[in-house]
């Protein structure tokens, strides 16, 4: 694998450490006694099953992001191990693994992936436990209401809003109709609450609303169903795959109107088939393109080095790899202001710290509240287009 080079290491601490390193210890060794100058960070990722995909560039950008800060020597003597978990897009597996995860007394904080229902159901077991937790799926129940999530957080996008862009998208094109597609669990229904309200304060009619599970492959009939009753745009609130999929179905189904995908469908930043994936349009952060931002302060250089270091290790890009990379900074940050000679993983300390953190993330600006567990801020979303078989900064 290629090395980070040194200048690299530089930017990247310097812009993104920004807390104390008092002195402390974390981590446990094979044999479970506690081993000096590690902050062991738990992962339950989807590393197989349908939301694979997703999971995987999880897991990539942990990876790096951990060797990363472990090379940059702003830790010190101490380093970030990470204990990575699949479940299988299981959400029953994801218990098992969260119930494992807190129940040692080594890990300081747990990250979950794109799995809605595996971060809904672990939350009352993370709050018992009092383990601080970050999600990466999209749906707010995990995180909400923040005074009954205490030890629960989440860093992805919030469909509240994604809406809110995506109609303000519409209203500015003058469009007047549209139809929805979105999956059948907690973050698309999220969605279709949202964009229902939006809408409606635009006057836009939604003509049709059809569903998917996550696990559906093949979305010919919802899109026909869809797309039946004439419409100027559809929106499509799925996975990236699926969105993929469903734009593919609508072109070849002669639709005529205009495609968004939300921001939970970011994927791939190469599409396959350039043709037919020309002017779709992508509400995400602006990581996904920043290769055609330029870099005006150090938060801007960051994403520039962090997009071609991702790319450079892995051979292309995926749009949600740099939630898990700033969770995982979030975590590092907290804990390290956090913890103290006597307490190895002082869970509590942490948790409070990360419920005040402010950063200006790979993924854009992230604030956390007492009283907002969601730390993206609308500000970190912007329109993006398909041109030649990939996504550009639209306009």
């Amino acid at each position: 694998m290629r090395r980070i080079r040194s200048t690299t290491i530089g930017v990247l601490a310097s812009a993104l450490l920004a807390t104390s390193l008092a002195g402390c210890q974390f981590g446990d060794s094979a044999d479970g006694e506690a081993v000096a100058g590690e902050i062991v960070i738990a992962a339950d990722l989807e590393l197989s099953g349908a939301l694979a995909p997703v999971g995987t560039a999880y897991q990539r950008a942990l990876e790096l992001k951990a060797e990363q800060i472990n090379l940059s020597g702003v830790l010190g003597d101490r380093r970030v191990r990470l204990d990575v978990k699949d479940n299988r897009s299981d959400p029953s597996e994801s218990s098992r693994n969260i119930s494992d995860f807190t129940s040692n007394p080594s890990v300081s904080a747990v990250i979950m992936g794109s799995c809605n229902e595996c971060a809904i159901n672990a939350a009352k077991t993370i709050d018992e436990r009092r383990v601080p937790a970050i999600a990466l799926a999209p749906a707010s129940q995990g995180a909400t209401p923040a005074d009954q999530r205490r030890y629960m957080f989440k860093l992805a996008p919030n469909a509240e809003d994604s809406a809110a862009a995506l109609v303000a998208e519409l209203r500015d094109l003058k469009i007047k109709r549209v139809a929805l597609l979105h999956t059948d669990d907690a973050y698309g229904l999220e969605g279709v609450a949202a964009m229902t309200s939006q809408l409606e304060k635009a006057n836009i009619q939604l003509r049709q609303v059809e569903s998917v599970k996550v696990t559906d492959t093949d979305l010919g009939q919802a899109v026909a169903s869809a797309t039946e009753i004439r419409t100027d745009a559809l929106i499509l609130w799925t996975s990236a795959e699926q969105a993929m999929s469903a734009a593919e179905n609508a072109r070849e189904a002669e639709y005529t109107g205009r495609i968004y995908f939300d921001a939970a469908a970011a994927g791939d930043l190469f599409l396959e088939g350039a043709r037919s994936s020309d002017n779709l349009h992508l509400l995400f952060t602006q990581t996904m393109v920043i290769d055609d931002v330029i870099a005006t302060n150090p938060a801007k250089a960051a994403r520039k080095q962090w997009f071609r270091d991702y790319t450079a290790r892995y051979g292309g890009y995926y749009g949600f790899s740099s939630f898990a990379a700033d969770a995982l900074q979030l975590l590092v940050n907290a804990a390290t202001g956090s913890a103290t000679v006597d307490e190895p993983t002082n869970r509590d300390g942490l948790r409070d710290l990360l419920e005040t953190s402010q950063m200006d993330g790979l993924s854009g600006p992230i604030r956390m509240t007492p009283d907002n567990h969601s730390g993206l801020m609308p500000q970190a979303l912007t329109m993006l287009v398909s041109r030649g078989g990939r996504w550009r900064l639209a306009g």
